[in-house]
């Protein structure tokens, strides 16, 4: 009994350890560009959303994995640079004319939010699926 106790206090006193996030992006349009994906705590905005990644859009989907994150709150938001020009363009009314999408319940009709799109990530990780869509028809 003493030694099952003095392992768990050994253990609770360990610092908490990183897990990974792997993003699987799906929905990805033929006609190249890059895929833009980014790991966001507290908010969407770019300031909250302080790690990314990209690839070439080769195919109609892409694997991304996030190592050393802390357990916490997350959403991951991610986009086709379909033109190359380092950000998601977007009408004058702000709806986005590339391909993006987040995780979780995030809507397209709507601006999204943080707590809709966010999870909980705990170890060893996470695995998300995040499907990229048009606001708008393709031009």
């Amino acid at each position: 009994m003493t030694i099952a106790l003095s392992a768990w206090l050994c253990a609770a006193a360990l610092p908490v350890s990183a897990a990974a996030v792997q993003v699987e992006v799906d929905g990805i349009e033929p006609g190249g560009g890059q895929v833009r994906v980014a790991l966001c705590q507290g908010g969407l905005s770019e300031t909250s959303c302080l790690r990314g990644d990209d690839s070439p859009a080769t195919a109609d989907r892409a694997l991304f994995t996030f190592r050393d994150v802390p357990p916490g709150t997350y959403a991951v938001a991610a986009y086709q640079d379909a033109n190359g020009n380092g950000r998601l363009d977007r009408t004058g009314l702000g709806l986005p004319l590339e391909p993006y999408g987040f995780s979780g319940a995030v809507g397209r009709r709507a601006r999204p939010d943080f707590a809709e799109a966010a999870f909980a990530l705990r170890e060893p990780g996470a695995a998300l699926r995040v499907r990229l869509g048009r606001a708008l028809p393709r031009r």
